[in-house]
C-alpha cells in the first residue's frame, strides 16, 4: 500500500481529486489484476481448446450476456444515482432494488430456456448455454457493488473481485492439469458468479452489516421501474450490438471464426477498462456537483470527459501499434488471424470512452428517456453491417461492424437528437482540444 502513497503525494491532491485519486488506484488495481489473470488464464484456455471449443466457449457467453440485460433491468446506474444522493435511504434502496432484481432473474432463466426449446437443435449448445444461464441467479447482488460505487469506496469490490479471479483461475489452472472437457471450463466460469457474490456480502457486511435489514419499497419500486425501462430498452439495444457480433459470425461462419474474433476482443478488454472506471468513479462525484452549482458541473463535465477520451486515445494507439507482437507472443500461430480484427477494434477503445461517459452524463441530467433511440438505431445499424460485411471480409468486417457501430452510437447521434446536441459539442471539444487538460492534469481542483 506504501507505493499508493507515493502516488498520491506525487501529485499532492487534495479534496475530491484526491477521493477519486484513491477510487482510481483501487479500481485501477483491481481491474489490472483482473484482467491480466484473466487474460493468462483465458491465453491458457483457448490454446488449449483450441479456435473451435474457445469459439464454443465464447459463443456461449456472449447468447446468456444478451439475455442478462434483462435481469438487471436498466437498473444498474440508477441505484448508483440514487445511493449518492444526500441522505438516501440505503436499506430502503438497496432492498426495492434487489428484490426488483431477483423477479427478473428468473424470468429471465425461463425465458432463455424457452428460447433454446424453440431455436436450438445442437444439443451441446443447449446444455452448455443452460449451464452458464444459471449464473444470472446471482446477479442480483450487484446493487451491493453500486453501493460501493455510489460511496466512491471501491476498495470493498476490488478485494472481492481479486479474490473472485485468484480462485476462478486457480480452479480452472486444475481443469487444465486434468485434461477437461469444455463442459467443466463452462461450469467454472459460471462457478465466478457465485464467488464474486459470495464475496459482495462479505464485504457489505464489513462496512455497514448484514443486520442493517433491507427495506421493499412498493411505491419506489414503481418509480425505480420506471425510471429505469427507457434504460432497460437502451441497454437491449446496447448489449445486442455489442455481443450480436458473436452471434452472427457463429452463424455465418463457424466456432472457429468466433474464436479467432474472441481473441480480439479479450485483448481489447484490457484497454476498455480504462473510460468504464473513470467514468463510474467520477459519476457519483458528478451527481453531487450537479445538485450543488450548474457551472461548476458543467466545467468539471468538460475536464473529465477530457481526460477520459484522451487517456483512451492513448491506450488505442499503443494497441494498435503493437497488435502483431501481443497476438502471436500470447495465443500463437494458431491464433494469427485475429491480428488485422485487434487493429481495428483497437480504436473501439477510444469510442467506449465517448460511449461511457456520455451515458453518465445522460443520467445525471435525466434525459435519459431519449437514450433508447440513439441506441436502436446502433443495434439496427450493428446487425445490417455485420450482414453485410461478414460475407464479404469475414471476421475482419464484424470488426469493422463494431467500430462503426460504436462511432455512431457514442458520438455521432448525438447531434441528430435534440437533447443530446450539447454533448456532442462537448464531445467535439474534447476531440479536438482535449489533449490540453491531459496535460494539465495537476492544475485543476
Amino acid at each position: 500500500m506504501k507505493i499508493f502513497e507515493k502516488i498520491r503525494s506525487s501529485f499532492n491532491f487534495s479534496g475530491n481529486k484526491k477521493k477519486i485519486m484513491n477510487n482510481l488506484i483501487w479500481a485501477v488495481l483491481g481491474k489490472v489484476i483482473n484482467l491480466l489473470s484473466g487474460l493468462f488464464v483465458g491465453i491458457l484456455v483457448a490454446r488449449y481448446l483450441g479456435a473451435e471449443d474457445f469459439g464454443m466457449m465464447s459463443y456461449v457467453i456472449s447468447f446468456v450476456a444478451i439475455f442478462q440485460v434483462f435481469a438487471a433491468f436498466g437498473l444498474e446506474n440508477i441505484e448508483i444515482r440514487e445511493l449518492a444522493k444526500e441522505n438516501a435511504d440505503v436499506p430502503r434502496i438497496m432492498g426495492t432494488s434487489f428484490v426488483l432484481r431477483f423477479g427478473f432473474a428468473l424470468i429471465t432463466i425461463l425465458a432463455i430456456y424457452i428460447t433454446l426449446l424453440i431455436f436450438e437443435s445442437d444439443p451441446q449448445t443447449f446444455i452448455l448455454v443452460l449451464i452458464y444461464s444459471i449464473s444470472i441467479i446471482f446477479l442480483p447482488t450487484n446493487v451491493i457493488r453500486n453501493y460501493f460505487t455510489s460511496i466512491v469506496q471501491n476498495e470493498y469490490v476490488v478485494k472481492t473481485e481479486i479474490a473472485r479471479t485468484m480462485l476462478g483461475a486457480g480452479i480452472k489452472i486444475l481443469l487444465l492439469a486434468l485434461n477437461a472437457p469444455l463442459i467443466f471450463f463452462v461450469i467454472s466460469t459460471t462457478f465466478d458468479f457465485v464467488l464474486v457474490s459470495t464475496g459482495y456480502l462479505i464485504s457489505l457486511n464489513r462496512k455497514i452489516g448484514l443486520n442493517q435489514s433491507w427495506k421493499f419499497d412498493k411505491n419506489l419500486a414503481v418509480y425505480l421501474l420506471k425510471q429505469s425501462f427507457p434504460l432497460l430498452l437502451s441497454a437491449s439495444a446496447v448489449i445486442i450490438y455489442q455481443r450480436i457480433d458473436l452471434i452472427i459470425l457463429k452463424r455465418l461462419m463457424d466456432n472457429s471464426a468466433v474464436g479467432l474474433y474472441s481473441v480480439a476482443t479479450r485483448i481489447i478488454e484490457i484497454g476498455i477498462f480504462i473510460p468504464v472506471v473513470i467514468s463510474q468513479t467520477v459519476a457519483p462525484l458528478l451527481v453531487k456537483e450537479y445538485a450543488k452549482s450548474k457551472d461548476a458541473y458543467l466545467k468539471k463535465r468538460q475536464q473529465y470527459m477530457d481526460i477520459i477520451l484522451w487517456s483512451s486515445i492513448i491506450v488505442s494507439f499503443m494497441v494498435f501499434l503493437l497488435a502483431k507482437p501481443v497476438v502471436s507472443f500470447l495465443f500463437g500461430e494458431q491464433y494469427l488471424a485475429s491480428i488485422p480484427v485487434l487493429k481495428i477494434l483497437a480504436w473501439k477503445i477510444a469510442l467506449m470512452a465517448f460511449f461511457n461517459f456520455s451515458a453518465q452524463i445522460i443520467i445525471i441530467e435525466g434525459i435519459h428517456k431519449l437514450v433508447v433511440i440513439r441506441n436502436l438505431v446502433a443495434c439496427g445499424v450493428s446487425i445490417g453491417l455485420n450482414y453485410l460485411l461478414i460475407p464479404k471480409y469475414g471476421i475482419v468486417g464484424s470488426a469493422w461492424a463494431s467500430t462503426i457501430t460504436f462511432f455512431i452510437s457514442g458520438y455521432l447521434a448525438h447531434l441528430f437528437i435534440p437533447k443530446y446536441k450539447t454533448l456532442f459539442f462537448v464531445q467535439s471539444k474534447s476531440l479536438v482540444l482535449g489533449w490540453k487538460e491531459l496535460l494539465n492534469l495537476r492544475k485543476w481542483q
